[in-house]
C-alpha cells in the first residue's frame, strides 16, 4: 500500500520535494499529511467504491470550500479528477478529547461552529437520514450481506422519526461529526472531512456530535442552549429522537462497508456496536415521550 500512496504523491506533486505520512483517524479512505517547501497540505486518496456509501466527491468539493468561507473547513488547494481526490491545506491544531468537549465553554464553541455552517449558503447535495438507510440497505442486499436482525424495528422506527421531522427547512450539515473531524487550531474550532455534507435536518448535526461525544442530557441542554438561544422541549425531543436517526445511519454505513471495503477494520462488529447503541436509545424514557409527541 505504501507504494500505491507515494505514486499518489507523485501524482499530485510529480516535481518531487515531498516527504508524506499517514494520517490515523479514516476508516474510508486515505489521508496524508504532505510536506513541501510551499507548504503542508492533506491528501485525501479516496476509498474503493465510495459512491455506494452516498459519497459524491464533487459535492464534497463544494462543501469544503463553503465551509472554509465561513471560517470553519479547511482550504481547498486542489481537486484531482477523474480519481476526485482532494487537496487541502493541513490545519495546525489538535484534536480535543471527547470530555473536553463536554465542558460548557466547549460546547458553547461547538455551537457557535455548527451555526455557522448551518447558516451558510445553500450546498449542492442532500442528506435524509431515512433515504441514506434504506439506500445502505438496497447496496447492502444487491452485494450479498445480510441485514441485521434489528433492522425491522429500528427501521419502523426511523420511519415514525422522520414523519415527526418532515418539512425541516433544509440546510447545509456536515453529517459525520465524529470526534477525529474536530480540530482546534487555538483560535476557533475547525470541522474536517466533508464527504457526507448536503443539505438536511440540522438536528442531525447536533444529534450525531452529541451521541459521538456521549453528551448527557443536561450537556445536551447546554449545547441547545448554545445553538438556539434556549433548551426549548420541543428542539431537546428532535435531539432525542435524531441521536436514533444518528445511529442508524452509522449502523447501516457498517453493514455496507463490510461488503466495499478493502481496508482492514472490523465494520461486522462497528454496525453491531451502532445498532447496540441505538436500541439504548430507543428504550430511553426521553425518547420514547419524543416519539410519542
Amino acid at each position: 500500500m505504501s507504494a500505491t500512496l507515494a505514486a499518489a504523491v507523485e501524482r499530485v506533486w510529480p516535481a518531487g520535494g515531498s516527504t508524506w505520512e499517514v494520517l490515523g483517524g479514516g476508516i474510508t479512505n486515505h489521508n496524508l499529511k504532505v510536506t513541501r517547501a510551499e507548504g503542508v497540505f492533506v491528501l485525501r486518496v479516496a476509498g474503493k467504491d465510495t459512491d455506494l456509501l452516498g459519497i459524491d466527491r464533487h459535492v464534497e468539493l463544494a462543501a469544503t470550500r463553503a465551509a472554509a468561507a465561513v471560517g470553519v473547513g479547511p482550504e481547498v488547494v486542489d481537486f484531482v479528477e477523474p480519481e476526485g481526490w482532494l487537496v487541502t491545506r493541513f490545519i495546525d491544531g489538535s484534536i480535543p478529547p471527547p470530555e473536553r468537549l463536554r465542558e460548557p465553554a466547549q460546547l458553547a464553541r461547538v455551537a457557535a461552529t455548527l451555526r455557522a455552517v448551518h447558516q451558510a449558503p445553500p450546498i449542492p447535495g442532500r442528506f435524509d437520514a431515512l433515504e441514506v438507510v434504506e439506500t445502505y440497505r438496497g447496496t447492502a442486499l444487491d452485494r450479498g450481506a445480510s441485514l441485521p436482525v434489528a433492522f425491522a424495528d429500528a427501521h419502523d422506527l426511523a420511519r415514525r422519526i422522520a414523519g415527526l421531522r418532515a418539512g425541516q427547512p433544509p440546510r447545509p450539515c456536515h453529517n459525520d461529526l465524529l470526534n477525529a473531524n474536530v480540530i482546534d487550531d487555538g483560535e476557533r474550532l475547525r470541522i474536517v472531512d466533508w464527504e457526507y455534507a448536503g443539505m438536511g435536518d440540522p438536528f442531525f448535526d447536533l444529534a450525531n456530535f452529541s451521541i459521538n461525544h456521549e453528551l448527557d442530557a443536561g450537556a445536551r441542554a447546554v449545547l441547545l442552549a448554545a445553538y438556539a438561544g434556549d433548551a426549548h422541549p420541543d428542539a431537546l425531543a428532535a435531539l432525542d429522537l435524531m441521536r436514533f436517526m444518528s445511529d442508524f445511519r452509522e449502523a447501516m454505513w457498517g453493514v455496507v462497508q463490510s461488503v466495499v471495503s478493502e481496508l482492514d477494520f472490523d465494520f461486522d462488529g462497528y454496525a453491531a456496536e451502532h445498532f447496540e447503541r441505538l436500541e439504548r436509545t430507543a428504550a430511553e424514557p426521553a425518547f420514547v415521550a419524543a416519539l410519542g409527541r
